[in-house]
């Protein structure tokens, strides 16, 4: 999910000498055009664009998010494929899990699928830092409104859901699950880092 640390991660591990693909940068690079107009940059932006999930622009502008983050995924995952040879980290967003399954397929097969798992006290987190700072997020229709309830209080509500049903999907996706907590260790770094997924 959004803040559980993958770019984070990412970053120490090119930093460590592996070649590291956003995903979000890349999204935010075709959507570029249509966040021009509205005077949008950075991921912030790009959520700004998007829009809450109750506002009438949100449907489409999720499906066009999605659209791009598949073709995103498609040409890095077509690079892997026509060099064998070839390296990558691939920094994808917390929606990865709605790319079909085509997708997911080769992702499983090209690459090893890092799961960073946040506890039940680390999940409240993130969604106390999605209300006061959101980033693009699919809602998939979990955004589920209820008679007198503020966009907000939708969000507060059905937030955790949307986290419990996608924690199924990274589950199920994942070669190797992490802990977000045992991430936080200050000794922590790229080759510690390396090495638990190695070992799993």
């Amino acid at each position: 999910m959004s803040g559980a640390g993958k770019t984070f991660w990412t970053k120490k591990l090119a930093a460590h000498g592996c070649a590291a693909v956003s995903c979000d940068d890349r999204i935010e690079e075709r959507l570029a055009p249509r966040l021009a107009r509205g005077g949008y940059t950075g991921i912030n932006g790009v959520a700004a664009w998007m829009g809450w999930p109750d506002s009438a622009s949100y449907g489409e502008r999720e499906s066009q998010y999605l659209a791009d983050e598949i073709q995103v995924l498609d040409e890095a995952l077509t690079s892997l494929e026509r060099d064998r040879g070839c390296s990558m980290i691939l920094d994808t967003t917390g929606s990865v899990i709605y790319a079909g399954n085509n997708l997911l397929y080769r992702l499983r097969k090209q690459m090893t699928v890092v799961y960073l798992a946040a506890s039940p006290a680390e999940r409240q987190l993130l969604i106390e830092r999605y209300l006061g700072d959101p980033k693009p997020v699919l809602w998939r229709g979990a955004f589920v409104p209820k008679k007198g309830e503020t966009p907000r209080e939708t969000v507060a509500r059905c937030y955790p859901t949307l986290i419990e049903a996608r924690r199924r999907s990274y589950e199920a996706l994942a070669h190797v699950t992490l802990q977000v907590s045992q991430l936080r260790d200050p000794s922590m770094d790229a080759e510690k880092f390396l090495s638990l997924v190695r070992g799993q």
